[in-house]
């Protein structure tokens, strides 16, 4: 188990970008290097491996509890795959909803064309019948 906490945490720190790297689009992209993962596991970040426990602080009573900079390190990886995953899923849900109203853009267009097709033979007919009864 411990193993595979450990590979989980290299990969995932792997795909990290370098401080040189984070500011290009490219960089953004995460794969996945061990197979398909299930909708389950998209959601959930990987534990890091690190053990480190926590230390109680100094000062009567207080039930904050500093954190080691490893765990610091690994809170601060697990939130930016997080953030990755999810910037991913939203740029998805976004380009999934441009298609819907581009499709519907479309649909509305085609029956605009529609309505100002029988608009224009309705004012010929208006027309065509005024100078009738006249």
């Amino acid at each position: 188990m411990q193993e595979a906490a450990t590979t989980t945490s290299s990969i995932a720190a792997s795909s990290l970008p370098s401080s040189s790297d984070r500011s290009s689009s490219s960089a953004l992209n995460i794969e996945v290097k061990e197979g398909m993962e299930s909708d389950e596991e998209i959601g959930r970040v990987p534990e890091m491996g690190g053990g480190g426990g926590a230390v109680q602080a100094s000062g009567g009573g207080s039930r904050r509890r500093e954190r080691s900079p490893a765990d610091k390190e690994n809170k601060r990886l697990k939130r930016l795959v997080r953030n990755r995953v999810s910037a991913q899923q939203a740029r998805e849900r976004k380009k999934a909803y441009l298609g819907d109203l581009e499709v519907r853009v479309k649909e509305l267009e085609s029956k605009n064309a529609e309505l100002q097709e029988r608009l224009s033979t309705f004012q010929n007919e208006n027309q065509m019948l005024r100078k009738v009864m006249m």
